[in-house]
Formats: C-alpha cells, structure tokens, sequence
C-alpha cells in the first residue's frame, strides 16, 4: 500500500493536497521517533515549570502568558511558508480543540498544580492516553480490543487511589484531583479532534492555529497577566518564556508530527512515560515526592497501562501458517 509521508514541521503539504497516514504496520521513520522521545520529556518538564511559577502567576494568566510566547515563537516558523487556510467546516476541530486544549486544559491543569504536586498531578493526566485509546477506537476506527477495557478498569482503579490520598489530607486536594481529570478529558477529545486536521495541515499549522484560539479565548486575563508579570521575579517570568517555547511551542507540535505518522491510541500509550520523568525532575529540581498513595495509585495506573499495551503488540504479530 503506498503512503503520502507527511511534510516537515511547518512546512505546508505539497500542492495543498490531502495529506495521508501511514499505512498499519509500517515503520516509524527516526524523526517521527525522536519527535516522540521529544513531546514526553518536554511535557514532564511542564508540570515541573508549573508548579515552579505558580506562585507568581495565577492559572488564566499563566496560560495567556504561555500561549502569547508560543503563538509568537511558532508564528515566526510557520507564517512565512503557510499557503492556506481552513475554509468553512474546517474551522470546527481546530476552535474545538484550540478552546478545550490550549485553552480549558492549560487553566484546570495550572489550577490543579497550586494543590498538588508535578509527580501526581502527571500521574492523573495520564488517564489520558487510555481515553484517547478508547475515543480513538470509537471515531477514528482505530479498534476497540478487550484488553484495553481491563487495563482502563485498572488504571481508572490507581485514580481513585491517588483521589484517596489526597483526600486524606484536604478536600483542596480533591479539586486539585478533579481538575486533573477534567484537564485529561479534554486534552484526549482534543487529540481525536486534531488527527482529522493533520491529513490536510502540517503538524506546525495545525498546532499554531490551536494556540491563537487558546490564545483569544484567554485574553480577558490579559490584566492580571501584565500586572503579574511586573511584580514576578526574573526567575518565574524566564520560567514562563520556558513553558510557551518548549512544552507549548515545540512539544505540541511534535506530538502533532508523531500524530500525524501513528495512530492516535498507540501515541497516546507513549505519554505513560510523562509521570515517571516528570517525578525524575520534579525530585531534582522541586525536591517534591508524591505521598505513598500516589505512588502505589501511580503504579497501579502504569499496570493498567500495559495491559492495554497487551493487546496491541499481539495485533502486531502475524499468524504463523501450521505446516
């Protein structure tokens, strides 16, 4: 079966021609490998650059700020070589996700990190991956394997684990856990909305048109977010430049690059490894731990994980003629 191989990175498709996925089973060329390896070390590093400026900017704020960097530094790379635009109908995914991805996730997580910490703040945004899974199953067509109910009901179990923790010790910690997982619902409808958008858009456009929806619906913070900036330490301002280029500007455009290559359920699976880098570098560079709680619900999360995975590398292999 032959395949169109999508553009660069903010390149525009040849000829404005519909750009195609893949076909199953088909290698991951090493770029669409590192664009992985770089959306899951950036993302880490988000809830860590989060919870390090939360003090100074308030959670609208704080997404206006990181939004208004990244449509600029994006901008620069994709303005010059964008041809066209999303006509008509096409504007429905892209203000869809713009609004509930750049805008509604960025604020409930950055709410959600001024009650808990990175590490377990990761730890439920990774129920993300398993609802991009099942939506993908459902919408994109991408099958529906039983194996991937079990590890959810798993998964779903080390949530209510890590509920239980923090629940134990405020009831602030229960919306900081609610707000995670509104954050994770809406960042997996938004991956489902996005993979359509890529058949026609580089992984750049498509990334930089959702960040200037984000970037619109946020602006009534842009008050707070000029006063706060001017009462913030260096420190936390540089920290917020960080999280518009990298986790913002770059990551979501190779994860948009990735997506564009592979089938949104087994990208999704690649973020499992977000709360384990992210407690890495939270541990060196906070000096924060989750509480036990966190960590068994954490381990029970990543269990349930891999038992979705079980399904998908037993589609992987042929079967054997009996001689």
């Amino acid at each position: 079966m032959t395949t169109t191989t999508p553009a660069e990175p903010g390149q525009p498709s040849p000829d404005s021609t519909p750009r195609t996925t893949p076909a199953p089973g088909a290698a991951i060329s090493k770029l669409g490998i590192a664009a992985v390896i770089i959306t899951v070390v950036l993302w880490a590093s988000a809830f860590v650059g989060i919870r390090a400026v939360g003090p100074s900017f308030s959670p609208g704020s704080l997404t206006l700020g990181r939004l208004a960097v990244a449509a600029v530094v994006l901008g620069i790379v994709v303005l010059p070589t964008l041809k066209i635009w999303p006509s008509g109908r096409e504007w429905l995914p892209i203000v869809a996700y713009g609004v509930m991805w750049f805008g509604g996730y960025n604020v409930a997580l950055n709410a959600a990190e001024h009650m808990l910490d990175a590490g377990t703040s990761a730890m439920l945004i990774n129920v993300s991956p398993i609802l991009i899974a099942i939506l993908a199953g459902i919408f994109l067509k991408e099958g529906f394997p039983c194996w991937l109910l079990i590890g959810s009901g798993v998964a779903f179990c080390g949530v209510a684990m890590i509920a239980l923790g923090s629940g134990q010790r405020s009831t602030a910690d229960v919306a900081g856990v609610l707000l995670c997982l509104l954050a994770a619902v809406l960042a997996s409808v938004s991956a489902i909305l996005q993979k359509p958008v890529l058949r026609k858009f580089t992984a750049g456009q498509a990334t930089w048109f959702g960040i200037m929806v984000g970037a619109i619906c946020c602006l009534p913070w842009t008050g707070q977010l000029i006063a706060e900036v001017q009462a913030a330490p260096l420190p936390a301002t540089l920290g917020l430049v960080y999280l518009g280029i990298f986790p913002t500007a770059i990551a979501f455009t190779t994860w948009a690059y990735a997506l564009s290559l592979i089938s949104a359920g087994k990208l999704a699976a690649t973020t499992y490894l977000v709360p384990g880098t992210t407690i890495l570098i939270s541990w060196a560079v906070l000096q924060e731990i989750p509480t036990i709680w966190g960590l068994i619900g954490g381990v029970v999360c990543l269990i349930g994980v891999g038992l979705t995975r079980r399904q998908t590398r037993q589609t992987r292999q042929p079967r054997q003629p009996r001689s």
